[in-house]
């Protein structure tokens, strides 16, 4: 997204077939006064099999200073990070739409108040997703996320199929601990949680 040709061509396209219902939905999210980044058309909007859930857009998401995209070739640590392991795991951008367990850009970590406003967008963009096989939930606020879903829309997971993996943030300070063995242990139930979704994607794992 640092390339201003790359991110012309993504906004030029951000109402295309395949994502248009999803950038339409983040557009109902903006009526409210509140600013939510679109998701890139390189993913593979309603077509997608995994959704992967972090906690609320990074600066880079903004319109302005950044993209205005959820994207992983947004110009910052996380999207760098969660691209590498995307590509190691073997999972192509057009199995994948990126989500925030709070849509709206605060840039600080969600209120208990906040996280309830974010179960029916998460809700409303699993619906977006007819194909989805895979939620992958990064760190404790999409866990947390997660469950309060679960209490209110109790059959979500087995009435979909849908194999939820949850595991750790891609950001450098899900990784902070003084312990080493701990921060290796971190980064590679990270690294095996992409590849476990990668073979769920594959048929080759029953989850």
């Amino acid at each position: 997204m640092a390339d201003p040709t790359f991110r012309q061509e993504q906004w030029q396209h951000r109402f295309d077939p395949h994502i248009a219902p999803i950038n339409q939905f983040i557009d109902e999210l903006r009526r409210g006064g509140k600013w939510a980044p679109y998701v890139a058309p390189m993913y593979g909007g309603t077509a997608a099999r995994l959704l992967s859930v972090l906690r609320d857009p990074g600066p880079m998401t903004q319109d302005g200073v950044g993209s205005g995209f959820l994207c992983m070739e947004n110009d910052d640590p996380t999207a760098e990070t969660i691209c590498g392991l995307f590509q190691e795991a073997g999972i192509i951008g057009s199995d994948i739409v990126p989500w925030n367990m709070y849509p709206w850009y605060i840039n600080r970590a969600p209120k208990g108040l906040e996280l309830d406003e974010g179960i029916h967008p998460l809700k409303k963009m699993i619906d977006l997703l007819p194909q989805l096989r895979v939620v992958m939930l990064h760190g404790g606020d999409a866990h947390s996320i997660w469950k309060r879903l679960e209490h209110t829309f109790p059959q979500i997971q087995s009435s979909r199929k849908i194999d939820v993996i949850k595991t750790y943030h891609t950001s450098r300070q899900a990784f902070w601990t003084p312990d080493p063995a701990e921060r290796e242990r971190r980064k590679q139930h990270l690294v095996d949680s992409f590849f476990r979704a990668a073979q769920i994607l594959r048929g080759t794992s029953a989850a």
